[in-house]
């Protein structure tokens, strides 16, 4: 069985500590995104829609942004519990998909390295995970520059993957 799961994050620019998108820190960009944990908008969906797909409760239920103990957290811990939730309900992540909605930073140089941080917080291989953005044409919010956000599917499935023969 393959179960699907859409997640979504938003988060306001200020300033602050420093921005981290995608589990990877960018320290030359003039604003950061403000939030109880690094506010990380594409880790934060890609949580939502693994935790989605497999019927879980959502990032904000399981770590509320009240408790102090997810102060200022990188968002990758966040990933890795989700994994190990989805692993003890059954399941296992086939592929992750995330695009953040941003008109700055650019993200090219740095996508690789995205993809392979969330990969082994998921637990999945860089060849699974996507990460890709575009802008919002200077259109609202995101738009004016105050806030960025992200979008993610999920694809799990409840059986391992069958292995090829060698042979």
């Amino acid at each position: 069985m393959f179960r699907i799961g859409i997640g979504y994050d938003i988060h306001r620019v200020g300033p602050g500590r420093g921005l981290r998108l995608g589990g990877v820190s960018f320290p030359h960009t003039p604003f950061s995104l403000l939030g109880h944990s690094d506010a990380d908008v594409i880790v934060h969906a890609a949580c939502d829609a693994l935790l989605g797909a497999a019927g879980l409760p959502d990032i904000g239920t399981l770590f509320p942004d009240g408790d102090a103990r997810y102060r200022k957290r990188n968002s990758l811990d966040f990933l890795r519990a989700v994994r190990k939730r989805l692993e003890r309900a059954g399941y296992l992540a086939v592929n992750l998909d995330c695009t953040l909605i941003a008109e700055a930073p650019r993200i090219q140089a740095r996508v690789g390295l995205m993809r392979s941080r969330l990969a082994q917080a998921a637990g999945l291989t860089p060849a699974q995970v996507a990460v890709k953005a575009t802008t919002n044409e200077g259109v609202g919010f995101i738009g004016r520059g105050e806030g960025l956000a992200a979008i993610a599917v999920a694809l799990l499935t409840d059986r391992p993957p069958r292995r090829r023969s060698s042979a």
